[in-house]
């Protein structure tokens, strides 16, 4: 018999207290004795016990039960006792997925005003920090946070000639994103970003990177994972970067065999709003079967439509792309019917909706965004996919689980 964490939440939302943390500084203990406090082994008839009811103003049968959430498997969420910080939080894909991995985040650092207000709006108890990262001082949480998390844009630096080193990057995302860990120094922290990182300005972005992350007494180890082998109705490639203090183990999640088809991520979609094809680009597109491509256009349609892109080398199938049912979505773009990356809709001549294009990037439902139409497409389209940010948040949390219970041994 042992504390629900399930019910724990529940009883938390309702006296307005919004993390562990806090709950933890209310009952005057530290965050590791209210881990201890929330795991199997824990004995609900201590005397802290009774002061967390009293403080949540509920009896211990109402907290008291199995905790059905907390499996050891990647697919089921895990309680929230890893507490982190989040740059870069855009809509929230990354932050939600972390949040169902049991992973209790303290601060989303996001600059664009419509992310704030989907952010608020969703989750009205999470502190959103609307504010260039630049001017944010992360000292306040320096050794009381387990990750530091953010998917920074990757800008090129200038070279010298010379190696570059962690002030040389000064007047970039990403040295805004060491700063944080350095000021922080995080047991973990996760980079996110596009495969293209890798080749970016010749591969000479991503080895000043890895060289100044090194640096800063982490291990580092990165992979590039497709997002339609982690539950997600897309192909979409990123690299996933990690870094470990010395004794940390981290394994990333095991991709499954099959990909996760555009039928299983819509299916049941509701209704929503989206954009419009013009009539010229509907006519065109009338003539593409379900995973067909400008390939399948009349000769002289393709000479028309294509203009110069018809006479240039590969890499057009995204021009005039119908998707299949069959097959994940390719990946999807901040503009659902600009030209050279069209993802038709598998039945009808259209763009996908706006929670079709939430859907595909493994939104609930219920998962609001703010602005008008363009910045909804622009939010989802830049996420990170929910489900598997969450599949990533698992393992970090495992992670860091696994590294906690060793020390204390």
């Amino acid at each position: 018999m042992n504390l629900n964490r399930v019910r724990v939440k529940e009883a938390m939302d309702i006296k307005g207290i919004s993390t562990y943390t806090e709950l933890a500084s209310l009952l005057g203990i530290t965050k590791n004795q209210l881990s201890v406090m929330l795991s199997d082994t824990y004995s609900p008839f201590k005397s802290r016990v009774e002061n967390l009811c009293t403080l949540l103003q509920v009896s211990p049968t109402d907290l008291i039960g199995n905790d059905n959430a907390r499996q050891a498997d990647q697919n089921a969420p895990i309680s929230a006792s890893v507490i982190a910080v989040e740059l870069f939080a855009g809509a929230g894909g990354l932050a939600l997925g972390l949040e169902k991995a049991g992973i209790d985040t303290v601060a989303h650092i996001e600059i664009d005003k419509f992310c704030c207000e989907t952010l608020k709006k969703n989750r009205p108890h999470w502190n959103v920090v609307n504010s260039d990262i630049s001017e944010v001082d992360f000292s306040e949480y320096k050794h009381k946070v387990d990750i530091v998390t953010g998917g920074f844009p990757c800008q090129a630096f200038s070279y010298a000639g010379k190696k570059l080193g962690f002030d040389d990057t000064r007047g970039t995302l990403f040295y805004e994103f060491a700063r944080c860990v350095k000021e922080i120094d995080p047991a973990v922290f996760l980079a996110e970003n596009v495969r293209g990182l890798v080749s970016h300005d010749n591969g000479r972005t991503f080895e000043t990177i890895m060289s100044v992350l090194g640096e800063m007494d982490y291990d580092i180890q990165y992979k590039i994972l497709n997002a339609a082998y982690y539950g997600v109705g897309q192909k979409r490639e990123r690299i996933v970067i990690v870094g470990t203090k010395k004794g940390i183990h981290y394994q990333f999640p095991e991709p499954e065999e099959k990909m996760t088809t555009l039928r299983t991520a819509l299916k049941d979609c509701p209704q929503s709003e989206g954009q419009t094809y013009s009539k010229r680009k509907k006519e065109v597109l009338e003539y593409v079967p379900p995973g067909g491509s400008w390939v399948d256009l009349p000769y002289n349609v393709q000479i028309d439509y294509m203009g110069k892109s018809f006479y240039s080398g590969g890499g057009k199938r995204g021009m005039a792309r119908r998707i299949s049912w069959d097959e994940p979505c390719l990946t999807l773009t901040c503009s659902p019917s600009q030209k050279q990356t069209e993802r038709c809709h598998p039945d009808e001549t259209r763009p996908f909706t706006v929670r079709e294009y939430a859907r595909i990037q493994s939104f609930p439902d219920d998962w609001d965004f703010c602005g008008g139409i363009g910045e909804k497409y622009k939010q989802i389209g830049n996420a990170v996919p929910v489900e598997m940010a969450r599949r990533i948040g698992v393992s970090l949390k495992q992670c860091v689980d696994h590294y906690r219970d060793a020390s204390a041994k």
